[in-house]
């Protein structure tokens, strides 16, 4: 996933570099770059940031990280 976001940036870059105005170059860049690849790496990363919490539930007899061992 991160080869595409790489190969997008590089390709609204050049985009954006070929705008006549500076204030175009930026709008193109934050419009069709920033903006939407950011938004689709916060989407796609919602499944990784579910797994470590779905992991204690997956196994019963798994104790809690934060549990104290017996005797301490």
């Amino acid at each position: 996933m991160w080869i595409v976001a790489i190969g997008w940036m590089y390709v609204v870059t050049l985009m954006a570099a070929t705008e006549p105005s500076v204030v175009g170059g930026m709008m193109t860049f934050l419009g069709y770059g920033v903006l939407p690849l950011s938004l689709v790496l916060y989407l796609g990363g919602v499944r990784l940031r579910r797994r470590p919490r779905a992991a204690p539930r997956s196994e019963p007899g798994a104790a809690p990280d934060d549990a104290d061992p017996p005797g301490h």
